[in-house]
């Protein structure tokens, strides 16, 4: 009986140390997994901030090429030729901008989108969908930038002749 009994005491500590090596590893393996998620947390919330950043500045190049492309259509009816090239050439850049700026926001939204389909967080998916409008913002932006560094380039054309 005391063999009997030795073994499963030996049993016993054995299966005690192995469930105190898994409750080790459970808590290390919850230390990452909870790093991990607050990196993910960090990356959506810095890549929602950046997608809307860069829609706030594709709307200003978009409101730069407007401008420029005014400036350019009015120095030529005024006979202004360099000037109104000069705005041309400005309402390009500007829609250049607003180009870079829309393609920054859709990185932007895409870094979100990912982080927010490993994350699974309500909050995380809700900055991949700000995320995501910016980026469509942006690109509208750009859009409309262009076309008007297209009727600037038109009026300097015009004003060339």
């Amino acid at each position: 009986m005391s063999d009997e009994s030795a073994r499963i005491n030996a049993r016993i500590d054995e299966l005690t140390k192995e469930v105190s090596d898994l409750r080790h590893g459970y808590l290390i393996v919850n230390k990452r997994y909870t790093e991990a998620l607050g990196a993910l947390k960090t990356l959506t919330n810095n890549a929602k901030e950046a997608a809307q950043r860069a829609a706030l500045a594709a709307q200003k190049a978009g409101l730069a090429s407007q401008n420029a492309a005014t400036a350019s259509k009015v120095s030529a009816l005024q006979a202004v030729v360099e000037a109104a090239e000069a705005s041309a050439e400005a309402a390009a850049a500007s829609a250049e901008a607003a180009t870079e700026a829309a393609a920054s926001a859709a990185a932007a939204a895409a870094a979100a989108t990912a982080a927010a389909a490993h994350q699974a967080e309500e909050t995380s998916l809700q900055a991949a969908a700000h995320a995501a409008a910016a980026a469509k913002l942006a690109a509208e932006v750009a859009a409309e930038a262009v076309k008007l560094a297209h009727e600037a380039a038109e009026a300097a054309r015009k004003a060339r002749k």
